[in-house]
């Protein structure tokens, strides 16, 4: 597999290797030694999926405490994704990092804790999956508007499809120092 490190500390885009013939093709999504070789020695506990619409914008959501990292790949269809450094103390503060993620690229994206994290939906639909490293803890969870001019993400969609709760969700600026992670 493929390493390419990104402006943010943490934050890589892993190119897997994918063994393809005329019967289609075989990919390992995730090798703990494999991985730790790669700096990712995470430890996963929790595996997610979901299905969204053309134009869906889901995030930027992040928990704090049980900051979670996630292993981002999509299995179906294309969406642009978004870590956003978040972590009080941090240099990269407020920076984003973007990467188009598809079923046919097979990239994926490494999202350590601390960074907030969304996405978008390029194509007619897209089947999203991702690993965490701590569960969901409804308690603990937290967002930013996905259009927040501060972080200026140049997301490829001007009018997004939002669940209510994102819609509701304020600033970075505006979150109590308390509610994000500390560098």
């Amino acid at each position: 597999m493929n390493i390419v490190k990104t402006k943010l500390p943490g934050v890589v885009i892993i190119e897997p290797h994918v063994f393809g013939d005329a019967r289609g093709f075989f990919m390992e999504t995730w090798r703990e030694d494999r991985y730790a070789e790669a700096g990712l020695p995470e430890r996963f506990v929790q595996d997610n999926l979901s299905f969204s619409q053309k134009g869906v914008v889901r995030g930027l959501h992040f928990q704090n405490p049980n900051s979670q990292g996630k292993l981002v790949y999509v299995l179906q269809g294309e969406v642009f994704d978004v870590a956003v450094d978040i972590r009080i103390g941090s240099p990269s503060f407020s920076r984003w990092e973007g990467v188009r993620l598809s079923g046919e690229n097979k990239r994926q994206f490494y999202i350590p804790a601390g960074f907030a994290h969304g996405f978008c939906v390029m194509s007619e639909t897209a089947l999203f999956a991702y690993k965490c490293t701590d569960g969901y803890n409804p308690q603990a969870e937290h967002g930013i508007i996905w259009n927040d001019p501060d972080v200026s993400i140049e997301w490829p969609v001007r009018e997004p499809v939002l669940s209510e709760k994102d819609q509701r969700y304020g600033r970075l600026k505006d979150l109590a120092e308390g509610m994000l992670p500390r560098f």
